[in-house]
């Protein structure tokens, strides 16, 4: 029962990624651009091959590499979260935890299915398989126009400020990370408080919790 009541945070955050990708693949052309509040925030249909800011590796086998190390690393993460809550870490660092795994889980659906499921592998890919590419809608053109002058090299260029399109599940992972790096003082220095308060009300708590876990 515990573990459902955090992995239930994962399962939303991929739901709602997938409808929200579903959606725009079904009612939006590739490309296609629809304002949502007045000039600051809009959905733009895009597709990205490889990572975050369309990261990719250049090569005959790179999407599939990319798409096997995000099958890795989201498992790593998914036993990672089981291992932390059976040690009753803070309750934050499970919830940031789960959120990552989350934002993890649902571009790796889009990697492994999308080019099957929504036929968007690249041309040049050799299988359809673990070549979907990731659908994209966020977009946040917070300001756009040229650039004084005097601004070194950039100086007189169109710009737009916040030019990354992403999606809900690379919402979740970047919020989840930063909460983490933000917080992991506390998280840890609570940890370490609640272990400190087991161990002066029962001081062989930890080694009889240990030697269980070691024969089982």
């Amino acid at each position: 029962m515990k573990y459902l009541k955090i992995f239930w945070i994962p399962f939303i955050i991929i739901i709602a990624d997938q409808a929200l990708k579903l959606w725009v693949h079904q009612n939006m052309f590739l490309g296609e651009e629809r304002v949502i509040i007045e000039d600051w925030f809009r959905f733009l249909y895009v597709l990205n091959p490889g990572f975050a800011y369309g990261m990719k590796i250049d090569a005959t086998y790179g999407k599939l590499i990319l798409s096997i190390f995000r099958l890795i690393a989201t498992g790593a993460i998914a036993w990672y979260l089981v291992h932390i809550i059976r040690k009753n870490a803070h309750i934050g660092f499970q919830i940031c935890l789960a959120m990552v795994l989350g934002g993890a889980a649902g571009n790796l659906i889009d990697s492994i299915f999308y080019g099957i499921w929504l036929d968007n592998a690249p041309s040049d890919a050799p299988m359809t398989l673990f070549h979907g590419q990731v659908v994209d809608m966020f977009y946040f053109p917070l300001w756009t126009g040229f650039l004084p002058e005097w601004i070194p090299f950039k100086g007189g260029d169109y710009f737009i400020f916040f030019r990354p399109v992403f999606n809900i599940a690379d919402a979740f992972v970047f919020v989840g990370f930063a909460l983490l790096l933000l917080f992991q003082n506390r998280f840890l220095a609570d940890q370490k408080v609640e272990k400190a308060e087991d161990f002066v009300h029962n001081p062989a708590a930890d080694t009889e919790a240990d030697s269980a876990e070691d024969a089982s």
